[in-house]
């Protein structure tokens, strides 16, 4: 679980650092913002999956 969620907090640095460069036009492969934040959303998934499972 908490593998989990330093994944989540590393995603969403990530993401953080691909929206600064979009904004400053220096960003190589814009897909990949969207790549990131489904990660993110997959990684949510089973976080809440699993706190379902601990109840």
């Amino acid at each position: 679980m908490e593998e989990l969620t330093n994944s989540e907090h590393e995603l969403r640095e990530q993401l953080f650092k691909l929206r600064f460069q979009k904004a400053t036009g220096q960003i190589d492969n814009p897909v990949k913002i969207r790549s990131v934040r489904r990660d993110i959303a997959k990684v949510q998934t089973i976080l809440a999956e699993r706190l379902r499972e601990a109840e």
